[in-house]
């Protein structure tokens, strides 16, 4: 192969001093912190399984390396390495994997094993759509963190809209009290400040214990009695009811036992920050709907003019 010419070089030359750098990619993670990378990730890490899933959801799936238990979706996940789970992470398996970023879960993850990643000179990205509506800006911030913006920002889009069209058609109807119960001893549930709750909020629902702190705050049996909910929601921890759902039937006075509006969502549908929460919300909505229908006219009535739910509160 005969060697370049002196005028093309210099040609070849001042065509690349004319190409623009590519920009540096800056983007603000949930804990304020800037995550500045030279190039988009080749070798990315995830430290939960909803940030697993949003990766995919972005069309960064094959530039994930390291993985965490549990994190099973897509189906493709489940091959990757792991570097154990949300709470217990192998921060020497992390490291070995090289990741060029690290994405990792705000409340999830211990802020202590966050900031050794740090102090070992990784990037690490922190995840924390605190609405079902921000899910669509960390998927867009992934994309653009993974070089993979058209497929992320198409993504997004979809989302906005398939999550217009559920408050369009649910939000304003006639409110129903809910009891949305994670888990039984501890007595767990959530408040204002946890996704879940937006997502009852979505469906027209009132969550009764939106006004306590944390995001999962421990209740007493004698306060949802008090509370006395129109419907109880329980997630559990697979795909399978949970028994202790049905433990609620022996107190027969609550409105939600007398009603049989006892209902379950599985929990990787309604509990991670992924786009799949839509498909739990609706379910959610189908079951605040048939709980609406087993209500009298005049009840009906009542409600529709009572947004805040007092009235109802009184009957009961």
């Amino acid at each position: 192969m005969r060697p370049l010419s002196l005028p093309l070089l210099q040609l070849v030359a001042a065509v690349l001093v004319c190409l623009p750098a590519r920009a540096e990619i800056v983007v603000t993670d949930a804990s304020g912190v800037s995550i500045r990378l030279a190039a988009p990730a080749q070798r990315i890490v995830s430290l939960s399984p909803h940030i697993t899933e949003l990766l995919f959801a972005v069309g960064a799936g094959d530039r994930l390396v390291g993985n965490v238990d549990y994190g099973n979706y897509p189906p493709a996940a489940r091959a990757l390495p792991k570097v154990g789970d949300y709470a217990n992470l192998d921060l020497e398996g992390i490291v070995a994997l090289k990741p060029d970023l690290v994405m990792g879960w705000q409340s999830g993850n211990s802020s202590a094993a966050v900031a050794r990643l740090r102090a070992m000179g990784l990037q690490v990205h922190l995840s924390e759509p605190g609405r079902i509506e921000d899910i669509a800006g960390e998927m867009e911030r992934i994309g653009r963190l993974a070089g993979t913006e058209a497929a992320a920002n198409a993504a997004a889009k979809s989302f906005r809209e398939r999550h217009a069209g559920l408050a369009a058609r649910y939000s304003r109807r006639p409110p129903v009290t809910v009891f949305y119960q994670i888990w039984k001893q501890p007595l767990v549930t959530v408040s204002s400040k946890q996704i879940i709750s937006d997502a009852i909020q979505l469906c027209g629902g009132r969550n009764v214990f939106a006004q306590l702190q944390g995001l999962a705050p421990t209740v007493s049996v004698e306060a949802v009695i008090a509370a006395n909910p129109e419907v109880i929601v329980a997630s559990g921890m697979g795909e399978s009811r949970p028994e202790w759902l049905d433990d609620w039937r022996r107190w027969n006075t609550l409105t939600a036992v007398a009603r049989d509006n006892l209902y379950f969502i599985p929990p990787d549908l309604i509990q991670r920050h992924t786009p799949r929460i839509l498909d739990g919300a609706e379910m959610l909505c189908a079951h605040l709907e048939t709980a609406r229908g087993k209500r009298g006219k005049q009840e009906m009535h009542a409600g529709s003019n009572d947004p805040g739910g007092e009235r109802s509160r009184e009957r009961k």
